[in-house]
């Protein structure tokens, strides 16, 4: 599994690909496995991209987003074949050899992501638990996974979601295995020092630094 830039993940086993999120640097020759399925988490550009669906899927794709989201309509025009599941808060999508489950992903005290627009996902394959939270801030929500996750991809910007310190309450929380920081550094205004990230995480988990 890997981080290809902001919020964007790749994980990738024997039998299928996954991409959540994919947007970011799309030039990079991470994408050049196509994907058997893709989670989207909210229906803002740099998660739900258009040129990303296009570039990324293959024609017969699973693709699964928030239910009532804008997400439905990109998924239809940029992959008019792909199998389209929505999915709400609690909702578990079983798949071949692929379990996902949304989970909640909100904003506590900022207006971009009321509870509702998204989704986080919990994606378990083979024997492995990945959490991928979406944009969301440190939620009671996450005690719920405590001991549950074995790599959790934690946002630590800030402004639009959770910032480092909150980042590091929602890891203590949680207690992954990994902890990968991302949506950071990417985009304008969003610039953070994950070493430093790491460093507060302390002996909690393995933090791996991705990009």
């Amino acid at each position: 599994m890997c981080l290809i830039g902001h919020a964007s993940v790749k994980l990738k086993t024997q039998n299928f690909t996954v991409y959540i999120d994919p947007y970011a640097n799309l030039d990079s020759k991470l994408y050049e496995d196509k994907a058997d399925y893709v989670l989207i988490t909210h229906e803002h550009f740099d998660h739900c991209s258009l040129d990303a669906l296009k570039k990324v899927c293959k024609e017969n794709c699973t693709v699964v987003v928030p239910k009532n989201s804008k997400c439905s309509d990109v998924v239809k025009e940029a992959v008019p074949n792909a199998e389209l599941i929505e999915l709400s808060e609690g909702e578990t999508a079983d798949l071949p050899n692929l379990k996902i489950t949304a989970v909640p992903a909100y904003n506590t005290d900022k207006p971009y992501h009321p509870r509702g627009l998204g989704i986080g996902y919990v994606v378990n394959a083979e024997d492995v638990t990945v959490y991928h939270p979406g944009d969301t801030d440190f939620i009671p929500e996450m005690e719920s996974l405590k001991g549950k996750v074995d790599v959790f991809f934690v946002p630590i910007s800030g402004v639009y979601v959770m910032d480092e310190f909150d980042a590091v309450k929602a890891v203590k929380t949680i207690l992954p295995k990994i902890a990968v920081p991302m949506h950071y550094n990417y985009l304008e205004g969003l610039e953070k020092d994950a070493e430093k990230f790491a460093e507060l995480v302390g002996d909690v988990c393995e933090v791996k630094v991705l990009l």
